[in-house]
């Protein structure tokens, strides 16, 4: 059997890299008819077996493997730790307890028969740690005998791609395995020992985890740093200065020091401004240098996942976890034209920024065609890598084809896939671009002849493109305006000893800002920057800490609750192996050379678990209840008119009476869509069924008003009729009265409009 870089040699080696009992089926369930049905595909007798995680991976594998090869989905992983109990033997190395959950074992069951009447079972999920342990996983609960397996791995879903991996299988990549074993015993770990203390010290039903405390940490150290920020006043001067000429060109200066001083003054107060001032008004003027060069602009690498999520946030307003779960469809493949289903983009939960060469030959050819060949630089671009323990045998996230233009496609993808696959498509044919060319010119201005015989200088600046290289195809976002860039501004053309007129000079008030608050672009690039979690995990760390009500979003941006301020304190004293960001890095690293290899898995866990362990059983004595956690509403209590606070139970947050217990006052939280309801013209809200917590929409004057609908209401009218309209899709809307039938998009039919705030509406 072929083999890659470490091979399973042995059925004995991997059980005991393991360290796991075999999976075990748990009885039927409900859905398992369904989910076995998801994952079937077209049986062919005597055909070999290639098993993936998902049915739209089956299908373009399908239709590049042919009838030779039956394709099957797993749905995921097929075993897990059971939700209850531990299941870790700490006193055994750390052995987790596997079983096969309820809802997998028809899946399990069907993927058992088709491996056993197979002759080689192909295992093709994906290229990571989480790929490596799903294929391992399945090995092991489907009993499939490692003589009959071959690891196959691919970071593109293109006929080539996999055509190479079948050529070069190997065994399952023990390191691989145990370095998600590692980090998922450690999760186990901190999250059963440590949620009953906050159970018994905070509130119930919470919990923590290694990763997302870490995160936590950040979003209320950098509300503290706000909290704490005293803003100084300082003032800026600007001066309205016009050539003396026929044909007289205005331009404004700003004020840079007295002559001489060799930086940029800070001018801190209204007096100081007033001297300045009034010298000005008193000077003459004259150019005093003109510095002019030519400035380059480098394009910026291909997206790895973190700079992914972060422009996307940035230029589509897409969460990290939207954005993960578009790419996964550009990546495992989307019917296109006549052609089926084809894999769109490579791998994309990398941190490499590695192209394949093939990639930048048929990147550079684009670019010549399209774009001229003074487009094309002298030789390929390449990227080092900067992010910690970034794999260079992966690829950065670039189209599987650059003939397969954006514009080609737009009839076959909806509007996210579409603005997606633009996005990843530019970035990465840009990144093997020219320059973009500036002239940028420095004109520094001398006011002299005030009657106080000081003297000073002012500046501006101005930057012209002469040459667009890759901005002709893209230009990265930004998290914060610049105000004062002087992109663009042109000036006049100005010579060394020419006078200048002063038209108007004044001065403005201005305040240092504190640290903004996080976005989702701002955090994913602080977590990287520090090493905390890694490509597969930055999205599922901003929705836990959202969904366990630590954090909320004001504005786009992260603000902590109490609830979260008060755990991430508790864990900051007791638990600093939790929550401490340099540990945290220094665990991933610690998860890398496992990886890699170069250090075991179970010493990581006991030198984790034997001090955290002590902590555990000291917190439980030593830490005090924590009070005050809800949070304060303006909302008055229906019942005793005393302010109420939010509270989170089992259906989710809702207001209580801030003198609960002594007063039971009780009202919803609902969100607000800011639509009528079509009967009765009270507003529709967002609701969700106790039985499976799925949202449905209903009028806010319910019970007098019974009107109901799935569909997300909008809060514009038919632009026909003037009625209800409500989204069919993440991109379409259609109006709610049939025989109206008006049916478009929701970009269009929602621009610039504002979302609307959620509404209390009583219980």
């Amino acid at each position: 059997m072929t083999t890659g870089r470490k091979k399973t040699t042995t059925t004995r080696k991997t059980k005991k890299a393991a360290a796991s009992s075999t999976g075990r089926a748990n009885g039927r369930s409900s859905t398992a008819r369904r989910t076995s049905a998801a994952s079937r595909s077209t049986v062919v007798p005597g055909a070999d077996v290639v098993i993936v995680e998902s049915p739209a991976k089956a299908r373009t594998l399908s239709r590049i493997l042919g009838n030779r090869y039956n394709v099957l989905a797993s749905i995921g992983h097929v075993r897990d730790l059971p939700k209850s109990k531990m299941a870790i033997d700490v006193e055994n190395d750390f052995a987790p307890d596997y079983i096969v959950p309820r809802d997998k074992s028809a899946v399990v069951k069907e993927i058992k028969a088709a491996t056993n009447a197979a002759g080689t079972v192909y295992l093709a999920t994906d290229p990571d740690r989480e790929g490596e342990a799903i294929s391992w996983h399945l090995m092991e609960a489907a009993g499939i005998p490692e003589d009959r397996m071959r690891r196959v791995v691919f970071h593109e879903v293109t006929e080539n791609a996999v055509r190479r991996a079948f050529d070069e299988p190997r065994g399952i990549d023990v390191d691989l395995v145990n370095a998600y074993q590692a980090r998922r015993v450690l999760d186990r770990l901190v999250g059963y020992r440590l949620s009953p203390v906050l159970w018994s010290k905070v509130r119930k039903g919470l919990s923590a985890g290694r990763v997302q405390s870490a995160a936590l940490r950040l979003v209320v150290e950098r509300e503290a740093e706000i909290d704490a920020f005293v803003p100084q006043e300082y003032w800026e001067i600007d001066a309205d200065l016009l050539t003396q000429a026929t044909q007289a060109e205005e331009f404004s200066a700003r004020y840079r020091s007295e002559l001489g001083a060799s930086r940029q003054a800070t001018i801190p107060n209204e007096e100081t401004t007033n001297r300045i001032l009034t010298d000005l008004r008193a000077s003459s003027y004259q150019v005093a240098s003109v510095r002019r060069r030519e400035t380059t602009r480098r394009p910026g690498p291909p997206f790895i996942t973190s700079t992914l999520q972060q422009e996307a946030f940035r230029k589509l307003r897409f969460t990290a976890r939207r954005t993960m779960t578009v790419a996964q469809q550009l990546y495992e493949g989307l019917p296109i034209g006549n052609e089926g289903p084809i894999g769109l983009i490579t791998y994309m939960r990398t941190d490499s920024t590695n192209m394949a060469n093939e990639a930048v030959q048929e990147a550079r050819a684009v670019i010549g065609n399209r774009y001229g060949k003074d487009h094309v630089p002298a030789s390929p671009r390449s990227f080092s890598r900067r992010v910690k323990g970034a794999q260079e045998a992966h690829e950065a996230i670039r189209p599987t084809s650059f003939m397969r233009d954006p514009e080609s496609l737009r009839n076959s993808l909806n509007r996210e896939q579409f603005n997606l696959y633009q996005l990843i498509w530019q970035r990465a044919l840009a990144s093997q671009m020219a320059d973009a060319k500036f002239d940028q010119t420095t004109v520094d201005i001398t006011a002299s002849g005030a009657p106080s015989g000081v003297s000073h200088t002012l500046r501006v600046t101005g930057s012209i493109m002469t040459f667009a290289g890759y901005l002709a195809v893209y230009r990265e976002g930004i998290d914060e305006p610049d105000i004062d860039s002087d992109e663009g501004r042109v000036l006049p053309d100005l010579r060394e000893g020419q006078p200048v007129d002063l038209r108007n000079v004044a001065g403005t008030q201005r305040f240092t800002q504190p640290p903004p608050r996080f976005t989702e672009a701002t955090l994913i690039r602080a977590l990287e920057e520090r090493g905390i979690g890694r490509p597969s995990t930055y999205a599922a760390i901003l929705s836990t800490i959202q969904d366990r009500g630590y954090v909320d979003k004001a504005d786009n941006r992260f603000r902590p609750l109490k609830l979260g301020t008060a755990v991430s304190g508790l864990l900051s004293e007791y638990f600093p192996q939790v929550s401490s960001l340099d540990f945290t890095s220094r665990i991933e690293e610690e998860l890398d050379d496992v990886a890699r290899g170069e250090r075991e898995w179970v010493p990581v866990l006991r030198d984790f678990y034997g001090p955290f362990n002590e902590r555990i059983d000291t917190a439980q004595e030593k830490i005090e209840r924590v009070s005050n956690i809800d949070e304060e509403t303006d909302e008055v209590c229906p019942e005793c008119d005393a302010n109420m606070v939010i509270k989170r139970g089992r259906y989710g947050p809702f207001l209580s009476c801030s003198r609960f217990p002594e007063c039971r006052g009780m009202k919803r939280i609902q969100k607000g869509t800011g639509a009528n309801c079509p009967e009765c013209g009270g507003e529709l809200v967002q609701r969700s069924s106790r039985k499976s917590r799925r949202p449905f929409y209903g009028c806010s004057n319910y019970p007098n008003c019974n009107f109901l609908t799935n569909q997300e209401p909008l809060p514009q009218p038919c632009p026909d009729c003037g009625g209800l309209v409500v989204a069919t899709s993440r991109t379409d809307a259609a109006c709610n009265d049939k025989e109206c039938g008006w049916q478009g998009s929701r970009e269009e039919l929602t621009a610039e409009q504002p979302q609307p705030e959620p509404q209390l509406v009583e219980v």
